[in-house]
């Protein structure tokens, strides 16, 4: 008598799992279907949603960013490379004293967890909406600076180019600063090999700290 109990309660889930199982379909079978329609329609997301990041220029068109790493060194997934560089009067990238020569987030290992954003001193690097970042292959995923740097709204200038005259560091992040002084000109970018005025192409940075080494 003390086995019979435990043998009937195992012949009752015998055939109550399988009932189970099927009613769940059963009850699928007469909801109504949820189609997305996509890519044609996209569904809008949260305005705080997690996208592809973005670096960001201050209202002249100079850069954010100044190159401290900070954002890499708070990357769970060891997803961003940063190198810095110090700016010059004839080479200017941002406010500051440096700014960031190389900027990479390699999609593949991103989290999107926004610890990067949070760990920016600058805001600098935000994060948009896009979540479309599939792609082919792996080299596709890696974002260089190009591609993440937000784009010239009116009243900017491309970098690099002097800073606001009067104006210093500080003044830009108090937001003193709204637009170009009238006047101010792109600076030949002389790290990446541009031409001079004279004609003669610039020697990249790199190059020549490897030839005086």
């Amino acid at each position: 008598m003390p086995d019979r109990e435990p043998r009937d309660e195992e012949s009752r889930t015998r055939w109550q799992n399988p009932v189970a199982g099927f009613g769940v379909t059963f009850t699928a079978m007469f909801k109504k279907r949820l189609t997305e329609q996509y890519p044609e329609y996209k569904k809008p997301v949260a305005p705080r949603f997690h996208g592809r990041h973005q670096l960001n220029r201050h209202p002249d068109g100079l850069e954010k960013c100044i190159g401290c790493e900070l954002c890499a060194w708070a990357c769970p997934a060891d997803a961003i490379y940063v190198e810095g560089a110090d700016n010059t009067d004839e080479e200017r990238y941002s406010p500051g004293e440096r700014y960031g020569r190389v900027y990479q987030i390699n999609y593949a290992r991103c989290i999107l967890c926004g610890l990067c954003i949070e760990a920016c001193p600058t805001r600098a690097l935000t994060m948009t909406n896009e979540y479309e970042l599939a792609d082919r292959t792996r080299e596709s995923l890696i974002y260089t600076k190009e591609e993440l740097l937000a784009g010239l709204e009116e009243g900017m200038v491309d970098t690099p180019h002097a800073i606001f005259p009067g104006m210093t560091e500080q003044d830009y992040y108090r937001g003193q600063v709204t637009e170009a002084a009238p006047g101010t000109v792109r600076q030949v970018a002389v790290s990446k090999g541009e031409r001079s005025e004279d004609g003669e192409e610039a020697e990249p940075a790199e190059k020549a700290e490897g030839a005086d080494a």
